[in-house]
């Protein structure tokens, strides 16, 4: 059975580490920050502004003025601090993200990451995603396996327009998680698939090559 959207931000967040800086993109990633363990302390990082993110605030407890950079309502901590978009988008081009999340089009069996535009549809521009993947240090994408159509997410090769060059180390989809030791041309290699998919199932929904 496939890992709800829920689910797969839990797995995410066995990625992070203690002391770690970290950025999550818009969509399932912001997920990640309600699944963090006890006893992990991370620093989380919104692009708009705002370090020190706390998760989802609870309904009725919602502060307008408190949001990340998908204008979802956010908390707090008592270590959170404010600044400039400037000042943010220095720390992601400086490399001080240890970690980051972002969401995917396609993924291409050489980490190539395509997430921001599908030509021929309106867009309001690539956002921070350009710019987290060539200054994070760690690259994860969460993503439905397949699209709406059944078509493949995890290609051999990305059609859409490139976010990065061989940015990915880690991709989880709702029916498998996979990684690359390192970005000198080794294969993803399946970690572990969701309870009761096959890995002939796998296969058949997916472009890639990868190592089992």
């Amino acid at each position: 059975m496939p890992w709800s959207r829920d689910e797969m931000a839990a797995r995410a967040a066995h990625e992070l580490k203690d002391g770690f800086y970290v950025n999550l993109g818009i969509g399932i990633p912001t997920l990640v920050s309600n699944h963090i363990a006890p006893g992990i302390d991370v620093t989380l990082q919104s692009e708009n502004g705002m370090l020190g993110m706390g998760p989802f605030p609870y309904a009725g407890e919602e502060d307008p003025d408190l949001i990340n950079a998908g204008k979802q309502t956010v908390t707090e901590l008592d270590r959170t601090c404010y600044f400039s978009s400037a000042d943010s988008f220095a720390m992601i081009r400086g490399g001080k993200m240890d970690l980051s999340i972002l969401g995917a089009m396609e993924v291409a069996e050489n980490g190539d990451l395509a997430n921001w535009m599908i030509p021929g549809k309106m867009i309001k521009g690539p956002g921070g995603a350009m710019d987290l993947v060539a200054g994070a240090k760690r690259i994860v994408v969460l993503a439905d396996h397949n699209d709406k159509k059944g078509g493949h997410k995890f290609v051999k090769a990305c059609t859409l327009p490139l976010t990065g060059a061989n940015v990915v180390d880690v991709l989880i989809t709702d029916l498998a998680v996979f990684e690359r030791p390192d970005r000198s041309g080794s294969p993803f290699r399946l970690v572990e698939m969701a309870a009761g998919v096959t890995l002939d199932e796998l296969r058949a929904r997916t472009g890639a090559a990868f190592t089992a």
